[in-house]
């Protein structure tokens, strides 16, 4: 007989950036109701859908729960034992025969809220030796590490907008009411921009789409797709030509004005207006505004990254935050102090040695590598073109590129050409059904969490951390043992050593190698600890607020942390002033004007005549959907179908086209004619010219599990879009802003 019994258990959602502390109701081995947490220090009770969908993730039938090995054709239940082995006696040889770079490596989103991933995917990087690495960040924010890296000396130094004391937040082709932030940890951005308001501030909105968060705000201006660099252009032009440019506080800390000045002589409000689709009265407006008002803050994502000037704009709304005197001010855009994983806050504080790009490219296009990764629209001509250095073998973890990135028709007949291919995921998705061996994941209920990255980005700072809430199955490893297998299997280990082993070792020389005559000290405070746990606890107590091994008796450690849990975590306080100290650039100073970007808006300049296209595509965002991989959980899928063809009433009228009815939308590229069809959605929301349709869709591909998503597929976006079209300073793919044509289906 099932108990009744029922026992309360907390812990960090991990499904999206926003990060929410959940309270899980468990009752006997179900999980019985999922509510926010209202004591959580970060969320405060906030949720959205995708935190109580956790349950119906957990349950899913389809979810796999035993690995899979191709045989005959087919991919067929296997053992664990089975799983190593057949990797070990596939890969080895291609690695052989072919070198480290035949083999590739694929990362997916969910890994960032995956500690056991992040902490472990470095080392099977190492251990496979390949500069075949790909991951999603050039699907959708690789523009804002490059700008940060090249600004502030590392990748991750990211300011975010200090909407606690903010009084004036522009946003531009962001949706933060549906995303939470992206690049911006900030859960329940409706109830902080409402509380802004109240207290006399407010919200501007510059989208094509009157999005949610549009609906919000105090005042929307509709911006061509891709034209954001000009707007801010024309923004930062309008600072130096009216005289309004005031660093602040931060005056001596930053170089490169006088550059700036120089670099948009040609960016006036009235020659930028056509192409960003915006009056110069209201570019002019918008620059005085920002430079008026004392705590202000400009936030840029999606929307703007994935564009041809993605990185340019990226870069242009730090410039305006900086020369406007709101950079590293409260209220103005601040950069958060992690209590662990953040580089930024450890070593010599001040100066570093900068970010380096294009320490190699790729071996097709010439692509140049950022941050040791490669765009993941190379990867399926590293796949056909042969040569030295040609995949042959691929690892993807927690990733569909066939529905994430462009031209995924090509990319799964590519992945059909190749000599081996492993995936580590929780579903048989467009992606996996390729593989010869594919290792499920564990529940996110059966995995203790920590953020790594989201507490470098948030809105306040803190710590906080998951226990379990069941048990794993039997026999199924937790996911850093299974990295660390591969990792083992790709160095030539025994397949069958004991992950805790391999840890124990690793962990031992790379203790070592860190802290050296302190290493005994470390070793003998972690006793006890093993996989991501013991990581966790040497970042914590060697972090900005960590015990020091015992030297600040007061500071955190992952016992502390942990006896938190119940009260929601642990409060660090709201974002301080970082300058200098959080600076690793060789001069010490805020590198304002990067000649590397100085010579891309030369690039924008040629292109400021350019006639628009009479109909473009640009994504869309919805808050019960997370890029391809949550439409087959019930609380999410029901209701209306969410991958529509959203556009203007106009347009529809001008095409021939009617509110429900269904239609093609396509486009010419190289190759023939690209197509999908969907169901048109009209609405005055959207900007003339512009259709919006859902990223993520596309569940009609054979040879997957999700039963529940193929009952509604919806369309590709992504099908429609070019794999060689890039923002070539951050590898980009470009996913908006691309000429499309539309006709009645039929």
């Amino acid at each position: 007989m099932q108990s009744t019994t029922e026992t309360i258990h907390h812990r960090i959602c991990p499904l999206c950036e926003a990060c929410c502390g959940l309270e899980i109701t468990v009752r006997g081995e179900q999980v019985a109701r999922i509510r926010g947490h209202d004591a959580d220090v970060f969320s405060a009770g906030y949720i959205c859908p995708k935190g109580v969908a956790l349950k119906d993730l957990h349950e899913d039938p389809d979810r796999l729960r035993t690995p899979l090995i191709r045989r005959d054709g087919r991919l067929q239940p296997a053992t664990w034992a089975e799983a190593w082995e057949e990797i070990a006696r596939r890969l080895a040889p291609i690695q052989q025969a072919h070198g480290r770079d035949a083999v590739g490596l694929v990362i997916g989103n969910p890994a960032a809220h995956k500690i056991g991933l992040l902490s472990t995917i470095p080392r099977l990087a190492k251990a496979l030796g390949t500069r075949n690495v790909f991951t999603a960040a050039t699907l959708d924010q690789m523009p804002r590490h490059v700008a940060s890296g090249l600004l502030f000396g590392h990748w991750m130094s990211v300011p975010v907008p200090d909407i606690a004391r903010c009084e004036l937040l522009i946003v531009l082709g962001a949706n933060p009411v549906v995303s939470n932030g992206s690049m911006w940890t900030v859960p329940d951005f409706r109830g902080k921009a409402r509380a802004m308001q109240a207290r006399g501030g407010r919200l501007v909105v510059i989208d094509p789409r009157r999005t949610e968060t549009a609906a919000l705000a105090d005042a929307h201006h509709f911006i061509r797709p891709g034209g954001d660099a000009f707007l801010l252009a024309g923004m930062v032009h309008t600072l130096f030509d009216e005289g309004l440019v005031r660093l602040g506080t931060v005056a001596a800390q930053v170089q490169g004005v006088d550059a700036i000045q120089a670099a948009v002589q040609g960016f006036s409000a009235e020659a930028v207006s056509a192409r960003c689709g915006i009056p110069a009265g209201i570019i002019r407006a918008l620059a005085r505004e920002l430079a008026a008002s004392p705590r202000a803050s400009i936030y840029a994502r999606i929307g703007s990254c994935t564009q041809q000037y993605g990185t340019l704009a990226t870069w242009l709304v730090d410039v305006l935050n900086a020369l406007t005197g709101h950079l590293d001010t409260p209220g103005g855009a601040m950069f958060p102090k992690a209590a662990a994983f953040a580089s930024n806050a450890s070593g010599q504080p001040g100066i570093g040695r900068g970010v380096a790009l294009g320490r190699h490219a790729s071996r097709v296009s010439a692509a140049p590598e950022v941050m040791g990764e490669l765009p993941i629209g190379c990867l399926m001509e590293e796949i056909e073109t042969p040569g030295k250095g040609q995949i042959r073998a691929l690892f993807t973890l927690a990733t569909n590129p066939v529905l994430s990135a462009p031209n995924g028709a090509r990319l799964a007949q590519a992945l059909d050409g190749l000599d081996f291919m492993v995936s580590l995921d929780i579903y048989l998705n467009e992606t996996t059904r390729h593989a010869d061996v594919v290792l499920p994941a564990a529940s996110p209920l059966e995995d203790m969490h920590y953020d790594m990255p989201f507490p470098q980005l948030s809105w306040r700072n803190h710590a906080r951390y998951s226990p379990p809430v069941f048990a794993r199955a039997p026999g199924q490893p937790a996911e850093w043992e299974t990295v660390l297998q591969l990792a083992a299997i790709a160095s030539g280990g025994d397949p069958q050593r004991s992950a805790a082993d391999i840890d124990d070792e690793q962990f031992a020389q790379e203790t070592q190698l860190r802290f050296g005559a302190a290493a005994p000290a470390v070793l003998a405070a972690t006793a006890g600890l093993h996989g991501p746990d013991r990581l966790l606890d040497v970042a914590l107590r060697s972090g900005p607020y960590g015990d020091q091994f015992g030297r600040q008796p007061e500071g955190l450690n992952l016992a502390r942390v942990r006896a938190s849990t119940s009260a929601g975590g642990i409060d660090l306080g709201p974002l301080q002033p970082r300058l200098p100290e959080l600076l690793r650039t060789p001069s010490g100073k805020v590198e304002l004007a990067p000649q590397l970007l100085l010579d891309d808006l030369q690039r924008a300049h040629t292109d400021l005549a350019r006639t628009p296209a009479a109909m473009v595509v640009i994504g869309r965002r919805d808050v019960r959907s997370n890029n391809s991989w949550m439409h087959n959980l019930p609380l999410l899928a029901k209701g209306p179908m969410r991958c529509t063809a959203l556009l203007h009433p106009d347009d529809a009228q001008r095409l021939g086209l009617r509110d429900g009815a269904m239609a093609h939308i396509f486009r010419d590229a190289a190759g023939g004619r690209r197509s999908i069809t969907l169901q048109v959605e009209c609405s005055a929301d959207m900007m003339p010219g512009v259709v919006s349709v859902p990223h993520g869709w596309g569940h009609d591909l054979p040879g997957t599990q999700l039963r529940l998503a193929s009952e509604r597929p919806g369309a590709n976006l992504n099908a429609l879009l070019d794999e060689d079209l890039r923002d070539p300073l951050s590898g980009n793919a470009v996913l908006s802003g691309v000429p499309v044509e539309m006709l009645p289906a039929g």
